[in-house]
């Protein structure tokens, strides 16, 4: 069908408006599809920008668009949008069309990570060449668009949303998840090549407008010269077909990384470590999320790179001929992710709430580290306890020793603050020791960790004695030496290149951190007594707890363990925690070669220490000029349960908030019946409770309230226990078990009466007794 003529291009984008008003997004999605379709590329360049905000919303949040992070599974409006913004559906079609024109669109600069835009608005070129020549203005960039589709739908990643109640933002189910996950897939596969665009011709091929000038192989940190030149820009429209379709991976990735990751350059990370600079990115849990599927995707893109063209040496890939979506597959994690994943993980365990959300974040990394889990071989897998760490992966865990040393360190130091009885903490601790207690794990840290230390000045002068024999030239010594001074570069470059040339490094098997594990490991079994008490006395009371208890009436505590215990906290959940804490311990003693027999004494004698006595002693503090003061060991105290503040009522015992067991309509006339009885006759009851025979006695008992803890005893009559549901329930029992026995009412409340009147003289004689012994 030939395109309309008649209608102008003002015109359409005018009607597109205003049915974004009116229509369903159904009806919407079908006029955009007949109009991709039908209008030629001229008239389509002009809504190209419109349609892109209207999808992903804009940059400001002002503009909500489609609400991709909220939209799921369950909606009905879920399939059409999926169809529609699919890797071969109308809207990417839309941006082939385009992209054959080489129509630029506009940004501006103030969107861009940080980084980037102060390495902008200083002049400086960007380390990412994906921004490299695209100013056009002081405050703009001009980006194809391909670019300018995918900046956005990065950036909605990012872009504050206010979330109506009853929704969240982590959902992995939601559109926008899926959509990533699809993208990624799509174009970067780990099976087959990237699909051709439906615009490539010999007219007119889709390329991405770099400048042949540029070179890509600067990229991050590492040398040039292990990637090949071509990957990275195709300035000749010839060239392998391949190499063209390429381009669309590196710009998806790049675009990924640097709006997701790209938050902090090294030196703003370290400025950020003064407590006076305000934070100027915070990631939410969905965000993370999002980077978690990236770093799995991109494991296993770069693990279905084919046997035979791994490289045996580090210029063997040279003197062979692999395809450029192979050659990217080689060095996509190292080159592209590894610096600024670090500094966004460094800043997520430094600054994320200490709360169980942090889970995210904890997965993230774990995924990170662990290559070895995305291979995606089928083989029948070992329990991940028994899981041996191929030797293969060796080279990956010495170029990223900081991913296990550093952050493990961090991990650490935000654990001793952590509160280890909620079990999903103490699943965090499980879950990292797990993870490096894996054989083979342990010594390939500690072998990157040699490396780095190795003074550089004696390995010219190392020889093994093991191949010092005469069937070994000297050639092969000076490759093996030359093959370990390689190595020691490696791990050195990538830690200077991560913490800079005057890092510190803390060795993760050094007597420092050693000393730290075995604090975690006190705190730890700290927990665990903790966790165990509260689970025992949470048995206790629901064993304790009498038919009344069915009806909600048994205890007023509504855990069922200890004040102030979470609901999450009681009961069998801390059976878990119990579970998790002791399988961490074990861990920590194998990743760290402890002595069983020490680790025994330390448990005996933090139990032998720690009796329920411990438990009524304050936490540690310090007299301050305006009272008592916390310490860190008293905060960690309060955290794990270990002691605590006695919280008690000090005013009048009648005014105390109404309990959820009590009805509220009778606690207030009874108050006020008792206030009157009080008021008129209080003067009798004084001069009663101050005799000293033995009615005087009778009458303190039972006038004087003994929970009281103001200055001066309460005297009179409280009628407020009549209120509670369970007294209640009680009287309404024997009132009916009267009637069965055939007593009227006036005798059951006689009988009430003289019950309570002989139980309050055997506990006064009983009381009197206990005090003469």
């Amino acid at each position: 069908m030939a395109a309309p003529t008649l209608q102008q291009p003002s015109f359409l984008l005018a009607n597109l408006k205003a049915d974004s008003t009116t229509k369903t997004l159904l009806q919407r999605c079908q006029e955009l599809v007949k109009i991709i379709d039908e209008y030629p590329a001229k008239e389509l360049h002009l809504i190209f920008p419109w349609l892109v905000e209207s999808v992903f919303g804009s940059l400001d949040g002002i503009i909500a668009g489609w609400n991709l992070r909220l939209l799921h599974s369950r909606s009905h409006e879920y399939n059409v949008v999926m169809e529609f913004l699919s890797p071969s559906g109308p809207m990417m079609k839309l941006v082939y069309k385009l992209q054959a024109e080489e129509y630029k669109y506009e940004i501006p600069v103030n969107y861009l990570p940080g980084p980037v835009k102060a390495c902008i608005q200083e002049g400086v070129l960007p380390d990412c060449p994906l921004f490299h020549n695209k100013q056009q203005f002081t405050l703009n960039l001009a980006l194809n668009p391909f670019e300018f589709f995918m900046f956005y739908f990065a950036f909605c990643l990012i872009t504050p949303k206010s979330y109506p109640q009853g929704h969240h933002g982590s959902s992995t189910d939601s559109a926008y998840f899926v959509l990533v996950d699809t993208y990624l897939k799509y174009f970067l596969p780990t099976e087959g090549s990237v699909p051709p665009s439906p615009f490539s011709d010999s007219r007119s091929t889709v390329t991405a407008p770099r400048s042949s000038s540029v070179s890509f192989a600067g990229y991050g940190f590492h040398s040039p010269s292990l990637l090949k030149h071509h990957i990275f820009h195709q300035p000749s429209v010839n060239a392998d077909p391949a190499a063209q379709e390429i381009w669309r991976s590196e710009t998806l990735l790049q675009m990924f990384v640097e709006i997701w990751l790209h938050h902090f350059s090294l030196e703003m990370y370290q400025k950020l470590q003064s407590p006076q600079v305000k934070e100027p990115f915070s990631p939410t849990e969905e965000h993370v999320l999002v980077v978690r599927l990236l770093v799995k995707h991109l494991h296993a893109f770069s693990n279905s790179l084919k046997p035979e063209q791994l490289p045996s040496s580090p210029s063997a890939h040279s003197h062979t001929h692999t395809s450029p979506l192979e050659e990217f597959k080689r060095v996509v994690v190292q080159r592209f992710v590894q610096q600024k994943l670090y500094l966004f993980l460094q800043h997520c365990f430094g600054h994320w709430p200490l709360d169980a959300s942090f889970r995210a974040v904890l997965e993230t990394w774990l995924s990170y580290i662990q290559p070895w889990r995305y291979t995606g071989e089928k083989t029948n897998p070992q329990p991940d306890q028994n899981r041996t760490v191929p030797e293969k992966w060796d080279s990956f865990v010495q170029e990223n020793l900081l991913m296990y040393t550093k952050l493990f360190q961090v991990f650490l130091n935000r654990t001793v603050r952590t509160d280890l009885v909620n079990a999903k903490n103490a699943l965090m601790v499980f879950r990292v020791a797990k993870v490096f207690a894996q054989p083979n794990l342990a010594e390939m840290i500690q072998k990157g960790e040699q490396l780095f230390l190795e003074p550089e000045h004696v390995l010219h002068h190392r020889q093994p004695r093991g191949y010092l024999t005469p069937s070994h030239g000297g050639s092969y010594l000076s490759s093996r030496q030359r093959g370990m001074t390689d190595m020691v570069f490696r791990v050195k470059s990538q830690v200077y290149a991560l913490e800079g040339q005057d890092c510190q490094y803390k060795q993760m098997f050094g007597t420092e951190l050693r000393g730290a594990v075995m604090k975690l490991i006190q705190i730890i079994a700290q927990a665990r007594q903790t966790a165990k008490r509260i689970a025992d006395h949470s048995s206790e009371v629901a064993a304790n707890s009498s038919f009344l208890s069915w009806f909600g009436l048994g205890s007023s505590d509504v855990n069922n363990g200890f004040p102030g215990a979470e609901p999450e906290e009681s009961g069998e959940y801390l059976k878990k925690t119990h579970e998790f804490l002791d399988r961490a311990l074990e861990n920590l003693c194998q990743i760290f070669k402890l002595n069983h027999g020490q680790l025994a004494q330390l448990m005996s004698n933090l139990g032998s220490s720690q009796d329920d006595g411990n438990c009524k002693q304050l936490p540690d503090c310090i007299q301050g000029e305006n009272g008592l003061i916390l310490t860190d060991l008293g905060r960690r105290q309060i955290i794990n349960g270990l002691r605590r503040f006695e919280i008690n009522y000090h005013g009048d015992p009648e005014l105390q908030p109404i309990r959820s067991y009590e009805n509220a309509l009778l606690v207030r006339l009874f108050y006020r019946m008792s206030s009157l009885f009080n008021e008129r006759f209080g003067g009798y009851m004084n001069d009663l409770c101050s005799r000293p025979d033995f009615l005087g006695r009778l009458g303190r008992h039972y006038l004087t309230d003994p929970d009281s803890t103001t200055r001066l005893k309460q005297r009179g009559v409280s009628l407020r226990p009549l209120a509670s549901y369970k007294t209640i329930l009680l009287l309404l029992l024997f009132y009916v078990f009267g009637a069965l026995l055939s007593f009227s009412p006036v005798s059951s409340t006689l009988l009430i009466l003289a019950a309570g009147f002989l139980h309050g003289l055997v506990m006064m004689l009983l009381g009197d007794k206990l005090k003469t012994h």
